[in-house]
């Protein structure tokens, strides 16, 4: 079960002043990480690996600082050095990466500053070691929650939970109220949901 988020602004708290003052990237960069997941209550054995090698893009070996397959990859400075250049080299490294394996989330970091980058929203969100506390909830994959981004299909969904409550006030509007008319709304959802259900059961090859 996954820590509660105020546990994990605890524990973040506590990783930021342990490693504020940290910069040595060879000597320390992977006991910060260890430390950096065990904020969300994760072994990051159990979940990521150092120096995972790879092709580069330019056809050169290369060594991932750390990555979850299919779900973030890691690149780690020393404090001080350019991110835009670390967020590049990470990205040199898709092209010798499996499909199934090419991650969601880049993270870039120079124990200083990090930056999180969505490759599925386009998005990138970027604070201090000193703010992590306040930005935890971006790592929710991490912890174990589950993060809800509405698309375009949700709009759909939105718009019909909108027509279904104009519905609902149209037939109370006119006598039709309480524990009726909460069932036959109930009963007119199910219905659509069964047609969409057969649609889908029929299409599927048998």
């Amino acid at each position: 079960m996954p820590l509660s988020w105020n546990e994990i602004k605890d524990r973040a708290l506590k990783f930021s002043h342990e490693w504020a003052d940290e910069s040595s990237e060879d000597a320390e960069a992977k006991s910060f990480w260890d430390a950096f997941f065990n904020v969300f209550g994760v072994s990051r054995r159990r979940v990521a690996t150092f120096e995972q090698p790879v092709k580069k893009s330019d056809g050169h070996d290369g060594y991932i600082d750390l990555l979850w397959r299919g779900i973030i990859l890691v690149e780690h400075k020393s404090r001080g050095k350019n991110l835009d250049r670390a967020f590049q080299q990470a990205k040199d490294y898709f092209p010798g990466l499996k499909e199934i394996d090419l991650p969601r989330y880049i993270l870039v970091s120079d124990f200083a500053r990090f930056r999180l980058y969505d490759l599925e929203e386009n998005t990138q969100q970027e604070f201090t070691i000193k703010e992590f506390y306040k930005n935890v909830k971006l790592f929710g994959f991490i912890a174990g929650y589950q993060t809800t981004s509405y698309k375009d299909q949700d709009s759909a969904n939105i718009k019909a939970a909108e027509r279904m409550g104009k519905l609902h006030d149209k037939l109370k509007a006119i006598g039709y109220e309480g524990h009726e008319l909460e069932v036959y709304l109930v009963r007119l959802l199910f219905c659509l949901f069964a047609e969409i259900l057969t649609i889908y059961t029929t299409e599927q090859p048998s």
